[in-house]
C-alpha cells in the first residue's frame, strides 16, 4: 500500500507533539518540516529527523514529495497558510481554531472543493476511543435524551506568556484557544443552538481572558460553556439525560479522561477506562487523514465540513454576543 508523506508547516510545540505521533499512524511517513527560519527547521528536524528541512512556506509546498501538510502554527494564520496548501495542491490537516471567522473558513473550505484537494480541521478529540465511546453509549440510549450539558476548559498560562495567548493580532483570547473544545462537544451532541447567550472578561488587549457562554434549544435542552485563562479548571464534560448521566472527566479533550457512567439509579456508578494513547492522542486523526487520501476522499465523513462551518459560526455569533473583535474581521 502507499505510504502518504506527511509534512508541518509551523515548528512549534503542538508540531512537536504531532510529529512524535506519525510514528505510530500507519502507511504515513513525516519527510518534511518548514519554519520562516532555516534554523528553526533545522532545530526541529535535529529530534525529528527528516529528508526536507525548509526555511520557508513556500518551498514546502512546492515540495512535490509532500503529499498532506499538517498545519501548526496560531490560528491567525490557518487561513493564510492553507490557501498557501491548497492552491500548490496540497492537502491539509489544520489545527483549530480553523480559522478566525466563518468567511474565513468559507473561503478554506470551496477553496479546497475547486482544487479537490482534501482539507479537514484537526479536531483530535472527534477520534479519541473515549469519545467514540461516550458518542456511541448515547446513541445506544444509555442516558436517553439529552436534557443539560455543563463544560468547561481553563487553565492559567504559564509565564513568560505565549504571544498567542491575548495578541489579538494572533487571534488571542480564550474563546478561539480553548473555548472551541466545549462548544464543539456541545454542537456535536445538540447541534445549532437556536438562542446564545455570551458574556466575557477582557485583557488589557482587548481579548477574552474568561467566556461564559449559554445555549438555549426549542426542545428545552441547556448547555452552559465555560472557557478561562484566570483559572486552573477540572475540564470535564457533564453530560445530563432523561434517564442517566455521563461524565468525561479530567482534560475531556484529550486522551488521559475516563468516562463515568450514572445509570440514573442513586449511588450507582461505572467507570470506564481507556488504554493509553501509544503517542500524545494525534495519531487518531492523523491515521484517519492518511487513510482518507489512501481511499482517494477529499473530505473527512468523520469531520465533515458541515460540522467545521457550524462550528466557525456559533464562534462568530458568540463573539457577537460578547463583543469579542478581532483585526482579521473586517477583511
Amino acid at each position: 500500500m502507499k505510504t502518504i508523506r506527511w509534512g508541518i508547516l509551523g515548528c512549534g510545540k503542538i508540531a512537536r507533539k504531532f510529529a512524535s505521533d506519525l510514528k505510530w499512524v500507519a502507511n504515513a511517513q513525516l519527510i518534511a518540516v518548514a519554519a520562516r527560519e532555516q534554523s528553526t527547521a533545522d532545530a526541529f528536524a535535529h529530534d525529528f529527523p527528516v529528508r526536507y528541512k525548509h526555511g520557508s512556506y513556500q518551498a514546502l509546498v512546492e515540495n512535490a514529495e509532500v503529499d498532506i501538510v499538517y498545519i501548526a502554527t496560531p490560528h491567525a494564520f490557518h487561513y493564510e497558510h492553507t490557501l498557501l496548501c491548497l492552491k500548490h495542491k496540497k492537502a491539509v490537516l489544520c489545527e483549530k481554531a480553523f480559522a478566525i471567522n466563518y468567511k474565513q473558513a468559507k473561503e478554506m473550505i470551496e477553496t479546497a472543493k475547486r482544487e479537490n484537494v482534501f482539507l479537514m480541521e484537526a479536531f483530535w478529540t472527534k477520534f479519541l476511543p473515549h469519545y467514540q465511546k461516550m458518542k456511541e453509549m448515547i446513541a445506544e440510549g444509555k442516558i436517553g435524551t439529552i436534557q443539560n450539558i455543563a463544560t468547561n476548559f481553563g487553565f492559567i498560562p504559564t509565564r513568560p506568556i505565549a504571544p498567542r495567548i491575548y495578541d489579538p493580532q494572533l487571534g488571542g483570547g480564550s474563546l478561539l484557544d480553548i473555548g472551541v473544545y466545549p462548544i464543539f462537544l456541545v454542537l456535536d451532541l445538540l447541534g445549532r443552538p437556536d438562542e446564545i447567550e455570551a458574556h466575557a472578561t477582557f485583557s488589557d488587549q482587548g481579548t477574552d481572558s474568561q467566556c461564559a457562554v449559554q445555549f438555549s434549544y426549542h426542545s428545552g435542552a441547556l448547555a452552559q460553556l465555560f472557557s478561562t485563562f484566570h483559572s486552573n479548571l477540572a475540564t470535564a464534560a457533564d453530560i445530563g439525560g432523561d434517564c442517566g448521566r455521563i461524565l468525561l472527566t479530567h482534560r475531556f479533550h484529550g486522551p488521559t479522561t475516563n468516562l463515568e457512567y450514572y445509570p440514573g439509579i442513586v449511588d450507582t456508578r461505572e467507570t470506564i477506562s481507556f488504554e493509553a494513547a501509544k503517542g500524545n492522542g494525534y495519531e487518531y486523526e492523523a491515521q484517519h487523514a492518511t487513510d482518507c487520501l489512501l481511499q482517494g476522499m477529499t473530505e473527512s465523513p468523520i469531520r465533515p465540513f458541515s460540522d467545521t462551518l457550524l462550528l466557525m459560526e456559533t464562534l462568530d455569533r458568540i463573539r457577537v454576543k460578547a463583543g469579542i473583535y478581532y483585526p482579521a474581521d473586517d477583511h
